[in-house]
């Protein structure tokens, strides 16, 4: 293969970042788009890099030592990648590669001015921007000071902030590569950057331009704050003109230097409306070219815009596909089912198949469109008020839409029906627990079934089953009974805690109320944990065991036999494995490994629960709940007896207080019904994905998680699947965990934050929503792994979001934080089932709160204080 060190960029297309890395290939894509100027100049290919780094074998063991580095380990990056760099640039640029690189200088102007720019292989990607992370030079004037600083940039791969990006990014190092663009410098009279979407709110429509005076530099470089001007449907909708009292000019010799701005000039735009209109209609065709949207460099040269760079926005959350152009709006369902992490495509599927409603996917995670509902004023009414009793900031977000009163259109009432998920069934139940025991009842049987039918069926057949498999998940979930008794436990709460609040002036009533109510699969698998502690505390040598083990050692349940008193901490964590080794963290997403796969994740919670807890506490602390809901109930009965109507108060009372108890704890259980179906399903997925394995159609079985189950009934079927397909959704699954997901998105691809709007917290606090009353101070533990809990008593845990799978340390900790819930969500739910004080829905808690500082969480009234 003969290499080639130069290319013009009037010869490169955007299918050449292996060439010329994606600055380049940008670039060159840019140049050939009619109608946008692009500085004349050449790429300095990644043969030339490559060609330089077999100069010098001793980076080879410096990349093995980087590869072993962590992300955090500033120091030791820090120290390797400047010894890298100094080797690079150290390097004498062979003859012949100079000379290519001369004597595209000589046909161009040896003494013009020109702009050396960084391009590697792994930046301006769909993915991942690696915007800023290696280097620039301006104005360098002629051949010698060109080299010099080509040499630079080859260098500068090896920053510590991009060797860092990579590594946090998951890229490896050796498969990046570095190319150097070369061109003819512009002076501008002014520069800056053009978004095509809003990089704040992820709007589509909107366009942000950022200008100021002279060279981009002093916007890129924080040196001055530039013009913000606003543009919707060509016309500036908004703009603000900072006082640029600084800039950056070329010097005649080579090099920038900082220049004052006259005074008189500082505040004047550095761009009119016109031409703020002009550039981002450049900018659309620009984006249209690539497909998405653009964060844009441009100079204005004597009125003439100069488009320097262009790269794909890769912060803003994907918009779900759409086959009209009607607005939408949507809801996410990861903040319902807590869960906001990314599912792979078979979770995705797999949740969409056996959904109630239709579901939309962007960003790895799932969507509800509610736009028809909020479209008709009396299913608005019953959606606001649904969603609003769970999650505050999500109906604070749909208002804000609907306040704008030009997105959603007015259609007439949508009829019976109503929005998703706002129940519909709270039709008349009786206060019968025996309507619960059937239910129960009817959901294991069910799944007894299907995991009798599921053993026979293997390939296509066993797809085909599952199909059908579906319909029956389906009707169990929509079984009416099944809804009236969870609608009747929700409500009787809601009323609860509306009445006793009018009547008796006190908030949350209802949460001591539910305290160790029945039929609570969930907190009773969090008591169950501590009844194997039990079994496990008086064994000294299966504690020491069980101490050292780490999450790799899957083994460990058949080793444990082998130890003094083994062989019944066995035989207790396989019986509690048993009944709930289906759960997991993210257990709505199909693909993630469950406990019974992984029960090392078990180990740092039954080893709290040995440490912080005496023998019997699971039963004790049940008790404990159940006698002060009792104690609550007679105190409340009482005194609603004493005010005026008391009697008929407290009869109402009683009644709802009895229908709380009744059913409030089944609220639960149809989870635990769906993630036992999910197990199934996945046991017989796996085995069918082994089989594949066998036939050499996968190289691995989890493979099939990147595959939706339709396109899995395919590749089973055809015995054929496309290996490109599947490394593409691996590298798009990487990349969502990047991504924030909203709590409502709408079709322009504004992700709208609803707010709290109070002013009875006090200031400084961090605002939340109160799902378990009471008031708690201790120790902040920021957790974001269940498998890294080390929990003390008295400690308050604090992550982004619990789902049951969380409630094992529910038992070991006084108060609850996190950045996502609604009143009744699991978590919630849990909370209160155990006392907990809770605040849910404190955005960025994680990051507000630092690990180990002492707060005071104000569960009655939902805010959390951050104490000295």
């Amino acid at each position: 293969m003969i290499e080639q060190y130069v290319l013009d960029l009037q010869e490169i297309d955007g299918g050449q970042v292996a060439v010329v890395g994606g600055k380049g290939a940008h670039l060159g894509e840019l140049s050939r788009i009619e109608g946008i100027g692009v500085p004349g100049g050449f790429c300095v290919t990644t043969d030339a890099f490559r060609r330089i780094m077999a100069e010098a074998p001793s980076i080879d063991d410096r990349l093995d030592q980087l590869s072993r580095v962590k992300p955090d380990d500033r120091e030791a990056i820090r120290t390797l990648s400047a010894e890298i760099r100094r080797t690079i640039e150290g390097i004498a640029i062979p003859d012949d590669l100079a000379a290519a690189i001369t004597r595209a200088l000589a046909q161009r102007g040896e003494q013009a001015a020109y702009a050396v720019r960084s391009s590697a292989t792994a930046e301006d990607l769909p993915t991942a921007s690696f915007a800023g992370q290696q280097d620039t030079y301006l104005n360098v004037v002629g051949p010698t000071a060109v080299l010099k600083h080509v040499s630079r940039c080859w260098a500068s791969l090896f920053t510590e902030r991009a060797v860092t990006y990579r590594q946090r990014g998951g890229i490896d190092h050796r498969t990046v590569r570095m190319a150097v663009v070369v061109q003819r410098m512009v002076f501008p009279h002014a520069a800056g950057i053009l978004f095509t979407a809003d990089p704040v709110t992820g709007n589509r429509k909107v366009a942000t331009v950022d200008a100021g005076f002279g060279l981009g530099e002093a916007l890129v470089s924080g040196l001055v704050n530039p013009d913000v001007f606003k543009v919707r449907e060509g016309e500036v909708v908004a703009k603000a003109i900072a006082a640029k009292q600084r800039a950056v000019h070329a010097l005649p010799a080579g090099g920038t230097q900082e220049v004052a701005i006259d005074s008189r000039r500082q505040e004047e735009p550095a761009l009119t409306d016109e031409q703020v209109v002009r550039l981002v209609q450049l900018g659309r065709r620009i984006e249209a070219h690539f497909g998405g949207p653009q964060d844009i460099e441009w100079c204005l040269v004597d009125d003439d815009f100069r488009i320097v760079q262009s790269r794909p926005i890769t912060t803003l959350f994907p918009i779900p596909e759409s086959d009209d152009q009607e607005n939408h709006v949507y809801v996410s369902v990861g903040h319902q089912q807590m869960m906001t992490d990314p599912m792979r495509p078979l979770g995705l599927s797999m949740w969409q198949l056996t959904a109630m409603a239709p579901m939309h996917e962007a960003g790895g995670r799932l969507f509800v469109d509610v736009t028809r509902p909020l479209a008709s004023p009396v299913s608005r009414a019953g959606l606001l008020d649904v969603i609003g009793r769970g999650d505050p900031l999500v109906r604070d977000a749909l208002q804000t839409v609907l306040d704008r009163g030009d997105f959603v259109p007015a259609l007439p009432d949508a009829g019976p029906g109503g929005p998703p998920g706002a129940g519909g069934a709270s039709a008349p139940i009786e206060n019968d627990p025996a309507i619960v025991t059937e239910l129960i009842e009817r959901s294991q049987v069910s799944i007894a079934a299907l995991e009798r039918d599921i053993r026979t069926k293997t390939g296509p057949a066993l797809l085909d089953f599952l199909f059908e498999a579906f319909e029956e998940h389906k009707r169990v979930l929509s079984d009416p009974l099944s809804m009236q008794a969870i609608m009747a436990g929700m409500e009787a709460t809601w009323w609860l805690n509306d009445k006793l609040r009018e009547w008796l002036g006190e908030k949350n009533a209802a949460d001591t109320l539910t305290l160790s109510a029945p039929n609570n699969v969930t907190s009773e698998m969090g008591l169950e944990l501590l009844d194997v502690a039990d079994v496990i505390r008086p064994r000294p040598e299966v504690v020491a065991f069980l101490q050292g083990v780490g999450v790799e050692d899957e083994g460990f349940l058949d080793d444990l036999a082998k130890l003094a008193g083994g062989t019944e901490a066995r035989d207790a964590i396989e019986a509690y494995l048993d009944r709930y080794g289906m759960r997991c963290v993210g257990e709505i997403d199909i693909t993630r490994p469950r406990w019974r796969e992984r029960p090392t994740t078990l180990v740092p919670v039954i080893l709290d629960n040995v440490r912080n807890f005496e023998p019997g506490a699971a039963e004790r602390r049940f008790e404990q709940g159940r006698q002060k809901a009792q104690e609550k109930e007679q105190d409340v009965l009482s005194r609603l007896r004493a005010l005026p109507d008391g009697d008929r108060k407290a009869d109402e009372a009683k009644r709802m207080i009895d229908r709380v108890r009744t059913f409030i704890g089944y609220r639960e259980y149809p989870k635990y019904g769906i993630v036992s179906r999910y197990f199934v399903y996945k046991q017989a997925l796996l085995a069918e994905a082994e089989r594949l394995v066998q036939a050499g159609v996968l190289p691995e079985k989890e493979d099939i998680f990147y595959l939706t189950f339709q396109e899995l009934h395919d590749v089973v079927r055809s015995q054929q699947v496309d290996d490109r397909l599947i490394q593409r959704r691996k590298d798009a699954f990487r990349s969502y965990h990047a991504l924030t997901p909203p709590r409502v998105l709408t079709s322009d691809g504004e992700a709208v934050t609803g707010a709290y709007r109070r002013d009875d917290v006090p200031a400084g606090a961090l605002i939340g929503l109160p799902v378990s009353a009471g008031t708690i101070e201790g120790r902040a533990r920021v957790i974001l792994d269940l498998a890294e809990a080390d929990l003390e008593p008295g400690d308050i845990l604090v992550t982004t979001f619990t789902d049951p799978s969380w409630s094992p340390l529910f038992v070991g900790i006084t108060g609850l934080v996190t950045e996502v819930g609604g009143l009744m969500t699991h978590g919630a739910v849990i909370a209160r089932e155990y006392g907990l004080p809770a605040v849910v829905g404190v955005e960025q808690a994680t990051r507000q709160i630092r690990d180990g500082q002492r707060i005071r969480v104000h569960g009655t009234d939902g805010y959390v204080e951050i104490l000295p």
